[in-house]
């Protein structure tokens, strides 16, 4: 699984997320406190988050794995401000991603990626309805 995570993040394949989604996923977002949850929904946030991120700065610089879950701390520079986080990755027996969770800091950040993100998932939900 987390070798189609890196190939889909190296190739910027924002098209080809849903594809590793479990329909029950799960994220759980910095800025959002309650569970974003279905295929649908968290895959319309994660290509948010690619807009918003692979900026030509994001970078993966760490990595701990087990059987079926993995911690990714990442690093990237938005805006002139060097932000730093993890994501947190839990797959199922298929292959799928069942839960994705996401801390990012610092404070300052955080604020910025949120009004970035909102923008993107803006757009995204019009280009849906047209």
């Amino acid at each position: 699984m987390l070798h189609n995570w890196h190939d889909l993040i190296k190739n910027k394949a924002v098209d080809q997320v849903s594809t590793l989604l479990a329909d029950d996923v799960t994220l759980f977002s910095p800025v959002i406190h309650t569970p974003i949850k279905g295929k649908k929904v968290v895959s319309m946030y994660l290509t948010a988050a690619f807009h918003t991120f692979l900026n030509g700065t994001f970078k993966y610089d760490r990595e701990f794995s087990g059987d079926n879950s993995a911690v990714l701390e990442f690093s990237l520079s938005v805006n002139g401000i060097d932000i730093n986080g993890i994501d947190m990755i839990t797959w199922n027996e298929q292959g799928k991603i069942t839960e994705f969770k996401v801390m990012i800091r610092p404070y300052k950040a955080l604020n910025m990626i949120n009004d970035q993100m909102t923008a993107m998932l803006d757009k995204l939900k019009q280009q849906s309805v047209s």
